[in-house]
């Protein structure tokens, strides 16, 4: 229901594709959820206590070539919470980071993330500010990949200018040679044609 919420969408008929319940179960743990104050009467919103009680892990990156790494590393950070959402770096962005055009479009790039069985929900992120997509998300843990080039105190310092009181994870990859930089050091220019 916390990522239909952010999505905008509609949650009975996501929730009776995922689950493949009845609709009969279905109604019945939301009729559950609502006696338990955990969902609104609307049955589409979580209360706040039912937001509190999830714990929510915001990852992000590029993802323009999916690697053992990344799964690693996305695994993990669902590990550390209920729900994972995944930011994927928006094309301008990519290029900032990685000096390259990256092989996939940022909706490509959503997409591949969004197929990976551990990420419940995948955004692309916002030009320029990485706080309105971390202030829509609310997150109480961020989570860093071993390579990523964001410092633990910039990531607290701009939560708590947000009101925002998350946690920092800097995650670790027993696979620190599987990258996509070593990738395309391995395969050169010519993976960019392909």
């Amino acid at each position: 229901m916390y990522v239909c919420q952010i999505e905008g969408k509609e949650v009975f008929e996501i929730l009776k594709k995922k689950t493949m319940l009845s609709e009969d179960l279905i109604n019945g743990e939301i009729n559950n959820l609502i006696k338990n104050q955990l969902v609104n009467e609307d049955r589409k919103s979580i209360t706040e206590k039912g937001r509190k009680s999830l714990c929510v892990v915001l990852a992000g990156g590029v993802f323009d070539i999916i690697h053992p790494g990344h799964i690693h590393t996305l695994n993990a950070a669902k590990d550390l919470g209920d729900v994972l959402v995944v930011v994927v770096a928006t094309d301008n962005t990519a290029v900032k980071m990685k000096k390259r055009k990256p092989l996939h479009v940022q909706e490509q790039r959503q997409e591949l993330v969004n197929s990976l069985s551990m990420v419940d929900l995948c955004l692309i992120g916002q030009e320029n500010d990485i706080f309105k997509t971390v202030n829509h998300v609310k997150p109480q843990i961020i989570a860093l990949g071993y390579d990523q080039v964001h410092q633990e105190k910039f990531i607290t310092e701009g939560c708590k200018k947000i009101q925002l009181d998350a946690k920092v994870a800097r995650l670790q990859s027993p696979i620190p040679e599987s990258s996509s930089s070593k990738i395309q050091k391995e395969y050169g220019e010519s993976i960019h044609g392909i």
